[in-house]
C-alpha cells in the first residue's frame, strides 16, 4: 500500500455571494474531486490547536503527524532548514518578506500594506533586491538569505523571539501601528524602503503594470526546531512535493525526501503536472511509501482577495494533480490511499488564514465506498466525521 496526501493550502473558504452563496470548494468544477468522494470517505479536521495562530506551519505540522503544541518552535526556522541556513541553538529565524506598501509621500510609518508577495516576484529579481537590502544593512548580528520568490530569511545572532505581525493579516492597513517594537528590525524596515524603492528593478516592475518589490518586512521568529523523523515516527518513507520553503524545511526537519520540481514558484500557475509526475515516480520507481504533494496557490489567492483566481487554483489542483495522479497509480497497478485537504482556511472576506475546521477526503483504492456526498466544507460537516485534533488524521491515512 502507498499513502498520498494532495494539500491545497488555504483552500476552504466561506459561503461567498458572488458564488452564489457556495465556498470556492463547492463553485469550482472538480469532476475528479466529486467523483472519488462519493467512493471515500469525508470529514473536518480541527488542524490548528487550540490558543495557537492559524498558520501554515503548525496545521501542515498537524497534517504529518507532528503535534504542534510539542514540536513547534516557530515558522521561519523551518524555512531556514529548507534553504540550508546552518542555526545555532542561540540564533532566532525570522522570515524577511520583500512586500509592497505604497510610495505616497506620508512619512514611513503613514504608508499603507498593498500586497504581501509583491506582484508573486520571481526568486531571480528578489534575489537582485535582497542582495542590495544586504549589502546595506547586514552584520555580524544580522544575516540575510534567499528564499523563494518573495519570501526570504533573516538570521538575528543571539536574537530574542518576538511577537511580529504577519503582512498578509494587515493588507490595505497603515503600517505603523504594525510595525516591530524593536528599534534595530523596524530601522532595518525603514531602511530597505529607501534602499529599494527606485531600484532598476522595480522601476521596470511598474512600467509593467507589477507591483514593486519595496520593502522588508520581518515576521515569525523563532528558535532551532527539533522535528523526530518521519520514518521513524510512522514506519513510511516520505517524500515532500512542494514549492515553499516552510514545507521543504519541516521536511527536512523530519528527515523526509524532498524533491525540487522545476517551474514549481508557489503560485497560480506553478507546474502543476510536474508535481502530480514527481509523486507518481517517488511512489513507482524510488521506493518511497508516502508523498506529500503541498500546492501553494489556493491560499496565496486568497491573501489577494481574487475569488475567480481562488476557484481557478482549486480547479487546476482537481484536474492537473489529483485526477491524473489517481490516473497514473491505477495505471501501473499501485493500491494506494490519498488523503485530500487544505492545511487552513484562507478566506476571502479576511484574505488571512482562521483557525476554523476543514474539510477532508479519504480515498482507499482498495475498498472504495458507495456514498452521495461532494467534497465541501458543508459535506464534511454533514458527513458526522470529525477529528478534533488534526495531528491524529495521519492515524487515518495509515491504518492499512
Amino acid at each position: 500500500m502507498k499513502y498520498v496526501v494532495v494539500l491545497g493550502d488555504g483552500m476552504a473558504d466561506e459561503p461567498i455571494e458572488q458564488l452564489g452563496g457556495k465556498t470556492p470548494i463547492e463553485y469550482a468544477d472538480t469532476p475528479n474531486l466529486d467523483r472519488l468522494s462519493k467512493l471515500s470517505e469525508v470529514g473536518l479536521v480541527h488542524t490548528i490547536p487550540e490558543g495557537m495562530k492559524p498558520g501554515s506551519d503548525t496545521a501542515n505540522l498537524s497534517v504529518l503527524g507532528y503535534d504542534p503544541k510539542i514540536y513547534y518552535s516557530g515558522r521561519s526556522p523551518l524555512e531556514a532548514l529548507s534553504i540550508g541556513v546552518p542555526m545555532k541553538d542561540t540564533d532566532v529565524a525570522l522570515r524577511c518578506n520583500i512586500v509592497t506598501i505604497s510610495d505616497d509621500d506620508v512619512p514611513f510609518e503613514e504608508k499603507t500594506i498593498i500586497d504581501h508577495s509583491s506582484s508573486e516576484i520571481e526568486t531571480e529579481d528578489c534575489a537582485v533586491l535582497l542582495e542590495a537590502v544586504k549589502k546595506e544593512l547586514e552584520n555580524e548580528t544580522y544575516q540575510f538569505y534567499v528564499g523563494t520568490s518573495y519570501r526570504h530569511c533573516l538570521i538575528w545572532d543571539k536574537g530574542e523571539v518576538i511577537d511580529l505581525v504577519q503582512p498578509h493579516d494587515v493588507l490595505t492597513q497603515v503600517i505603523g501601528q504594525h510595525l516591530p517594537q524593536d528599534e534595530v528590525l523596524r530601522n532595518m524596515m525603514k531602511k530597505s524602503y529607501e534602499i529599494l524603492k527606485d531600484h532598476p528593478i522595480n522601476v521596470e516592475r511598474k512600467k509593467k503594470g507589477l507591483n514593486p518589490a519595496n520593502c522588508c518586512w520581518f515576521w515569525g521568529a523563532g528558535t532551532k526546531p527539533m522535528l523526530s523523523s518521519f520514518e521513524k515516527k510512522t514506519g513510511k518513507k516520505g517524500m515532500m512535493i512542494s514549492a515553499v520553503d516552510l514545507l521543504k524545511g519541516i521536511a527536512v526537519g523530519a528527515s523526509m525526501g524532498v524533491v525540487e520540481v522545476e517551474g514549481a514558484n508557489g503560485g497560480l500557475h506553478t507546474n502543476y503536472e510536474g508535481k502530480m509526475q514527481a509523486a507518481v515516480d517517488a511512489l513507482t520507481k524510488q521506493d518511497y511509501d508516502f508523498v506529500y504533494v503541498h500546492v501553494e496557490a489556493p491560499d496565496e489567492m486568497g491573501h489577494q482577495g481574487s475569488v475567480e483566481r481562488k476557484v481557478q487554483a482549486i480547479e487546476y489542483l482537481d484536474k492537473r494533480v489529483i485526477g491524473p495522479l489517481e490516473s497514473k497509480l491505477k495505471e501501473q497497478n499501485v493500491d494506494f490511499r490519498m488523503l485530500v485537504l487544505p492545511d487552513h482556511p484562507t478566506p476571502i472576506r479576511v484574505r488571512t488564514h482562521t483557525d476554523k475546521e476543514v474539510p477532508y477526503m479519504l480515498y482507499d483504492s482498495t475498498a472504495e465506498q458507495t456514498n452521495t456526498w461532494n467534497y465541501s466544507e458543508q459535506e464534511g460537516t454533514a458527513s458526522g466525521n470529525y477529528v478534533a485534533e488534526g495531528h491524529k488524521l495521519i492515524d487515518k491515512l495509515f491504518e492499512k
